[in-house]
């Protein structure tokens, strides 16, 4: 990252930061986040990624932002879903493979009830 070399620059970075926090946080707004560490590479966390780009283009669903991530600690539940539906409690799933990621993304992500059987922390 480069040096910062006006408090303007540094004002314009902080309104930006805040901004893309406030649209997470918008009503509507979804992110899922899939754990992408070894761990969950190695039990299917691809093919859980592609179920749910596919979910999304198959069925044109909007306002979904889906980021990797690392490790989260919890090997024995990989591959792992986060799901945060605008300013609610973040749902973390476990064991998400690709049937279980497009259950995931239409009860949870499209209609707002999560898949309970596969919820391993609120």
């Amino acid at each position: 990252m480069p040096a910062i070399k006006s408090l303007d620059e540094l004002t314009r970075i902080r309104e930006d930061a805040l901004q893309k926090k406030q649209m997470k946080a918008t009503s509507g707004n979804v992110q899922v986040i899939l754990a992408m560490g070894t761990c969950g590479i190695a039990v299917g966390a691809r093919d859980t990624l592609k179920s749910i780009l596919n979910y999304i283009e198959s069925e044109d669903v909007g306002g979904v932002t889906v980021t990797q991530t690392g490790c989260i600690g919890r090997c024995e539940q990989e591959p792992i879903l986060e799901v945060v539906v605008g300013d609610q409690p973040k749902v973390v799933y476990g064991k998400v493979n690709a049937r279980v990621a497009e259950k995931i993304m239409k009860q949870h992500v499209q209609h707002g009830q999560p898949v309970k059987e596969n919820v391993i922390h609120i």
